[in-house]
């Protein structure tokens, strides 16, 4: 059996900058770019935000407690794929690390 890193052990990692894998827009396998996905700013106009705005108003504060402690010190970074012959974006999860280089 092959040596099995823990995944506590995995700080950073080396992505390619182009990659060869299937688009389901194009039916093939073509060469993606690869970039880190970043999430945008959260909408004030969201029926989530706007409700939980209006159960925070008046007496009696959060509604739900607040998270204090976190047990993980890392979150999943997320691989964004653009085809490079359409144009298309996917998404591909990637795993637990603290840094992602692109080489």
């Amino acid at each position: 059996m092959g040596c099995v890193i823990p995944p506590t052990l995995v700080i950073t990692m080396k992505a390619p900058k182009e990659l060869n894998t299937y688009c389901p827009r194009c039916g093939s396998h073509q060469l993606h770019r690869v970039s880190l996905y970043k999430k945008g700013r959260d909408s004030t106009l969201a029926e989530g935000a706007r409700r939980h705005e209006r159960e925070k108003k008046g007496y009696g504060g959060q509604k739900y407690p607040l998270q204090r402690r976190f047990a993980k010190t890392t979150k999943k970074q997320t691989l964004k794929l653009a085809c490079k012959a359409c144009g298309h974006t996917l998404h591909k999860k990637g795993i637990r690390l603290k840094k992602l280089t692109f080489e």
